[in-house]
């Protein structure tokens, strides 16, 4: 009976898979969901799914609700009181099960709908952790690391051989003896680590539309990176004509006027990056998003000399996402396309709406770098 429940439970398991798989896309074009986020775990909308349950057969006659009577007969005394609701529907109401899916697993079907490859990672990343592995047992050692249950059935065998144990009182008492202990050794384990560099435009020109589109984004490509790094930071830097770093909250929900110069968020990167992550042990991903307005074309210059020289010779990755806006120019992903759009780490995508951060995520993370 046990192994036809877990049957049943991962045959389900699949089928939540599937719904989530066939509707990715709608959810990567909706934010709500990224409300329902946990530490480990979203919550998740999964329509159309007939939650297991016993369904009974039809009986031509007997039972509850059967026999004589004619349709609309009442079934108690008094008068029926007239209703004045909506008229009740013919159709069956459209059902939605909110089902728990972790961040991994997430990622996982991400990567297979839009046929993510892995990150090829940095030659040259590695950092060296050191984690415990529990090797066996032992007969000394910390109390923290008693074995419970290896010295329970040690004093048992010893009480059963010596003819003291009586079923009919089934006391245990372990002796010094008895007593067995987890041995264990340390392990170096390399692990890599990894760091995003969020960058967004907060001038008068990026409305509240254009920074939903940032956010709803940077959770699908926070959720990849995330599967495929063991330990991630992210970084953020709003800007306008000058640049600050900023916490997550202030990042998407600034409000600030004026005008552009992306040049002064590049200055900043280049800094955050020399100061705190060697391209020898990081692997470092700015993204930025603006609508393509700059203050002039000597700081777009700028900009494409500290990307040359600076910026892409110690990045995975640099990424630049031009949110449409009907106060942008959307000028300055044309010239990253004529200056540096050729470069095999450098990823432009330009995000007209919602339903376009879907390929969006593809332009970015499709490379595998």
């Amino acid at each position: 009976m046990s192994l036809k429940i877990h049957q049943d439970h991962s045959r389900f398991k699949e089928i939540v898979r599937g719904k989530i798989k066939a509707n990715l896309k709608k959810y990567v074009q909706k934010g709500e969901m990224i409300g329902k986020r946990g530490k480990d775990v979203i919550s998740i909308p999964v329509p159309f799914i007939d939650v297991p349950h016993f369904k009974y057969g039809h009986k031509e006659q007997g039972g509850v609700g059967q026999g004589d009577g004619e349709i609309g007969q009442q079934l108690a005394p008094g008068a029926v009181q007239p209703g004045s609701g909506k008229q009740a529907g013919q159709g069956e109401g459209d059902h939605a099960l909110e089902v728990d899916v972790s961040l991994d697993e997430l990622a996982q079907i991400l990567g297979e709908e839009l046929q993510l490859p892995n990150i090829e990672r940095r030659g040259h990343e590695r950092i060296v952790a050191q984690k415990i592995k529990y090797t066996g047992i032992n007969t000394t050692g910390p109390e923290s690391l008693r074995h419970f249950k290896r010295t329970y059935k040690q004093a048992l065998r010893r009480q059963i051989a010596m003819g003291a144990y009586d079923p009919r009182v089934p006391v245990v008492v372990p002796t010094r003896e008895d007593r067995r202990y987890r041995s264990y050794k340390l392990q170096n384990l390399p692990e890599t680590n990894a760091v995003i560099i969020y960058m967004m435009d907060v001038s008068g020109s990026m409305g509240d539309e254009q920074k939903e589109i940032v956010r709803i984004e940077s959770f699908w490509l926070d959720t990849w990176l995330r599967h495929q790094y063991k330990g991630i930071e992210c970084r953020y830097i709003i800007h306008d004509a000058v640049a600050r770093e900023v916490d997550r909250e202030t990042f998407f929900h600034t409000r600030e006027s004026g005008g552009t110069m992306i040049s002064s968020a590049y200055k900043l990167c280049r800094e955050i990056v020399k100061a705190d992550y060697p391209s020898g042990s990081w692997n470092i991903y700015p993204f930025h998003f603006s609508d393509g307005d700059n203050w002039s074309a000597d700081d777009t210059r700028n900009c494409v000399e500290m990307l040359r020289a600076d910026i892409l010779p110690v990045v995975n990755q640099f990424a630049y996402g031009q949110v449409e806006s009907p106060y942008g120019s959307g000028q300055f992903i044309k010239d990253l396309r004529e200056t540096v759009g050729d470069l095999e780490n450098v990823a432009l995508s330009e995000i007209s709406d919602k339903d376009a951060i879907y390929q969006s995520i593809k332009d970015f993370l499709g490379r595998g770098k």
